[in-house]
C-alpha cells in the first residue's frame, strides 16, 4: 500500500510539473487556422480489444479574459490559492476548453492538501466531464481501497485500465515519460482491481489484474502475495502457481515476523499438495531469483492410496491378530474380498475383549462404536449381545465409555456393523491395542 501512494504521488506531480509548466507559459490563441494536432502517446500501439488513443487536438483560450483567468490560477505555488483560483476558474468559465485540465489540476491540489473528500468530489466532477480520464479512476480506486469500499474500488480500478489507451499526454510531456507514467498507472489499477476482487473472493478476476500487475512489477510484495492467495484460494486451487508465487513472496517479505508467517503458511500448503516437505526448500530458492514460474515448472501431487490399497498394505505387514479394531473395520468394508476373508476368519468365533462408546442401551444389547471415526459420527459399529440381561445398578450411560468381551459371529461391510454375542461388562480396563483409534482410511501418511 506504502508503494502503491508513492507511485501515485510521483506519477501525479510530474503530471502537476508538466501541465502547469505548459500551460502557463501558454498564449491566448488568435482567430486563425486551427491548431496542429498531435497524436497522443506517439509510438504507443494499442494493447489487443482496446481502442488506440485519437490524436489530441492543442487547446488554446480564445478570450483573454478566460486565459488570463486559467494561467493564473495554475501559476499559483501554494495549493490553497491554486484552488481558489481553479476554482473560480471553473464557476466563471463553466464549458472551457480547459476545463478537464482544470479538474485535473483542482483534484491534486486537493490531494496535496489532503482534503481527501474535495479530491474525490472532483475526481467525480472530472469523470462527469470525461468518463475515461485515468488519472481520476487511480485516485478513485486508491482512496476506495483505502477505505475498503472494495466494489467501487475494483469498479473504477478496471475502467482505469481499460481506458489507459485513451489516456492523453501532457503537453510538455515526452513519449518516454509519458509511457513510463502509463504503466506505473497501469500497475496500481491493476493492483487495486485484483486486490479488491480478493477480498469479494472472486478469485478468477483478482488472478487476471493481479498476475497483470505482478508481472510488470515481480518485486511488489503488496501484488505477489494476494495472487498467491488467489490461486490458492480458488475452487479448485491452481496449486502449481499458488505454491510457486507463495514461494516468491516468503523471499520478498523483508519484516521477519510477516516472512516467517508467509513461510510457515506457504509450507503448509505445500505439504498437503506434495504430501511432504520434500522439495520446498529448492521451490522458495527458485523463486528468489525467478520471478515468474519458469516454463515446465511442476510439482508432483500427493495422491493417497484408495483404502482398498490401505486395506492391502495392512493385511501385508500386520496379523489380524494385532489390528485394531478400526484396521478390521477397514479390511473387511474396503478390502478386497481375500483380504476381507483372512481376516474375518482370524477372529470371528473368537472372544475379544476391546473398549467403546455406548450410543445406545438396553439389557440385553448394546449397540457400541468401537472406532474413532464412528465415535465422532455418534455411530454404532457394533451390536453386542449380552448373555444374560444387564442389572439395573449396572446399565451404561449412552456416551459412556465401557470395557466389554463379545464373539463376532457376523458382519455387514458398508455401513460397517459388526454383531457379537456372548456379551459380557467387564471390570478391568480391556487391553490397549483394542482401544478405539482413528479409522486407518481416513488417515493421511505422515510428511517425510
Amino acid at each position: 500500500m506504502k508503494k502503491m501512494l508513492v507511485t501515485i504521488v510521483l506519477v501525479f506531480a510530474a503530471m502537476v510539473a508538466s501541465q502547469g509548466s505548459a500551460q502557463s507559459q501558454a498564449q491566448p490563441a488568435a482567430p486563425q487556422q486551427p491548431a496542429a494536432q498531435q497524436p497522443a502517446g506517439a509510438g504507443q500501439a494499442a494493447q489487443p480489444g482496446q481502442t488506440a488513443a485519437q490524436p489530441q487536438q492543442k487547446k488554446e483560450i480564445k478570450d483573454p479574459a478566460e486565459y488570463n483567468a486559467y494561467v493564473g490560477a495554475v501559476q499559483q505555488t501554494d495549493p490553497n490559492a491554486k484552488i481558489s483560483g481553479l476554482e473560480a476558474f471553473l464557476q466563471q468559465y463553466p464549458n472551457s476548453v480547459m476545463k478537464e485540465d482544470a479538474l485535473e489540476l483542482l483534484m491534486v491540489s486537493y490531494q496535496q492538501t489532503n482534503n481527501a473528500a474535495k479530491m474525490s468530489d472532483t475526481a467525480n466532477r472530472l469523470l462527469q466531464a470525461n468518463p475515461h480520464n485515468v488519472r481520476a479512476l487511480t485516485l478513485l480506486a486508491f482512496t476506495e481501497r483505502a477505505q475498503q469500499k472494495w466494489q467501487d474500488a475494483e469498479k473504477n480500478a478496471v475502467q482505469g485500465v481499460d481506458s489507459l489507451p485513451q489516456m492523453q499526454k501532457a503537453e510538455g510531456t515526452s513519449d518516454a515519460d509519458f509511457q513510463k507514467q502509463k504503466t506505473q498507472i497501469a500497475t496500481v489499477l491493476n493492483g487495486i482491481a485484483g486486490f479488491s476482487a480478493l477480498q469479494l473472493k472472486d478469485y478468477p478476476t483478482a488472478q487476471k489484474y493481479l498476475r497483470a500487475a505482478v508481472e510488470v512489477d515481480p518485486n511488489n510484495l503488496e501484488n505477489v502475495y494476494p495472487l498467491a492467495l488467489a490461486y490458492l484460494s480458488n475452487t479448485p486451487p491452481d496449486n502449481l502457481n499458488g505454491l510457486f508465487f507463495i514461494a516468491r513472496a516468503a523471499n520478498l517479505a523483508k519484516d521477519p515476523a510477516g516472512k516467517d508467517q508467509i513461510t510457515k503458511f506457504g509450507l503448509s500448503k505445500y505439504k498437503k499438495y506434495h504430501g511432504s516437505d520434500q522439495g520446498w526448500n529448492e521451490l522458495v530458492a527458485t523463486a528468489a531469483n525467478t520471478p515468474l514460474p519458469p516454463q515446465g515448472f511442476t510439482i508432483t501431487e500427493y495422491v493417497p492410496p484408495t483404502p482398498a490399497e490401505q486395506a492391502a498394505d495392512l493385511v501385508k505387514t500386520k496379523k489380524p491378530e494385532e489390528m485394531s479394531f478400526a484396521e478390521w473395520e477397514l479390511v473387511l468394508s474396503s478390502g478386497k474380498p481375500e483380504d476381507a476373508e483372512k481376516v474375518w476368519n482370524a477372529i470371528k468365533g473368537k472372544s475379544l475383549q476391546m473398549e467403546a462408546q455406548v450410543m445406545k442401551a438396553s439389557p440385553t444389547r448394546l449397540e457400541i462404536a468401537a472406532s474413532q471415526d464412528d465415535i465422532d459420527q455418534k455411530r454404532a459399529d457394533v451390536l453386542l449381545d449380552m448373555t444374560g440381561p444387564i442389572p439395573a445398578r449396572l446399565m451404561p450411560k449412552e456416551g459412556q465409555t465401557l470395557a466389554f468381551e463379545g464373539t463376532p459371529v457376523s458382519y455387514e461391510p458398508s455401513p460397517f456393523v459388526m454383531t457379537m454375542s456372548k456379551g459380557a461388562l467387564l471390570t478391568k480396563a480391556a487391553p490397549a491395542k483394542k482401544k478405539a483409534t482413528n479409522t486407518t482410511r481416513r488417515r493421511k501418511p505422515a510428511a517425510q
